[in-house]
């Protein structure tokens, strides 16, 4: 089982306990394990033009905590994902590779979803051209965090300029994210980043319903993560690793 408190609850904590005082806590739980039970991730594609082998994945899970909406986390990583895959659509855009949109499920329980789909995918790995995780925020973006080598960085780095007149160009070292974690850093990967110094007033909290998310912002971050998935997808080469 396990349980959230609030943030001013747990500085509270830490508070008493930097002062020396004994914290006991009396913690009453309704929760129940009622066992495993079948659950799918939500997979949808625009094929690629030239080599559709081979992939770029954009990605959120679209499980949440059991309490709130789960519009924060992780809503709006799931809904910019698949505008990525809209956006390309609706525009007649044919990517040289495959855009692949993968809804992840059981991210909050332990990654299921996503442990099962790198299980029955690795060994094909190296037709993963480039791995993306939204699921920290969609709040306003300021760039992409990246792993990878210094090379296929460069490229990525150039490809975020289209971003500057949103001020959301830079390009940070470090992706995460639970569910592309297994990818990296054999895989280059990529996840948002954004201006989520509020995240953790309403994650995994009955906070966390659609009024936490702006739409123009979203709208923003969808942009984003459409640039960079479709120039990633339509380069000549994949990037380097």
């Amino acid at each position: 089982p396990t349980a959230c408190i609030t943030i001013e609850d747990a500085e509270m904590l830490a508070r008493m306990q930097a002062r020396g005082t004994r914290i006991v806590v009396k913690l009453k739980m309704e929760a129940s394990d009622n066992g495993m039970v079948e659950s799918a991730n939500t997979v949808a594609e625009v094929r690629g033009s030239t080599y559709p082998e081979e992939v770029v994945l954009v990605s959120g899970h679209l499980d949440s905590w059991d309490v709130g909406q789960g519009a924060m986390d992780d809503g709006g990583g799931a809904f910019i994902s698949w505008q990525a895959l809209s956006a390309v659509r609706q525009l007649g855009l044919k990517p040289k590779r495959t855009m692949r949109a993968v809804l992840w499920t059981g991210e909050e329980y332990g990654g299921f979803g996503s442990y099962e789909y790198y299980t029955n995918h690795k060994n094909n790995s190296e037709n993963m051209d480039f791995v993306m995780e939204s699921d920290s925020g969609t709040f306003e973006p300021t760039g992409l965090r990246f792993t990878g080598k210094a090379e296929a960085k460069a490229i990525v780095t150039e490809i975020m300029k289209y971003l500057s007149p949103y001020n959301a160009s830079t390009v940070f070292d470090g992706a995460d994210g639970t569910d592309i974690d297994p990818w990296m850093p054999a895989v280059p990967g990529g996840s948002l980043d954004n201006e989520n110094e509020s995240y953790f007033y309403y994650h995994h909290s009955n906070g966390d319903t659609m009024t936490v998310l702006d739409p123009d912002q979203l709208d923003r971050c969808a942009a984003l993560w459409t640039i960079a998935s479709y120039c990633i997808a339509n380069l000549d080469k994949m990037l380097p690793r």
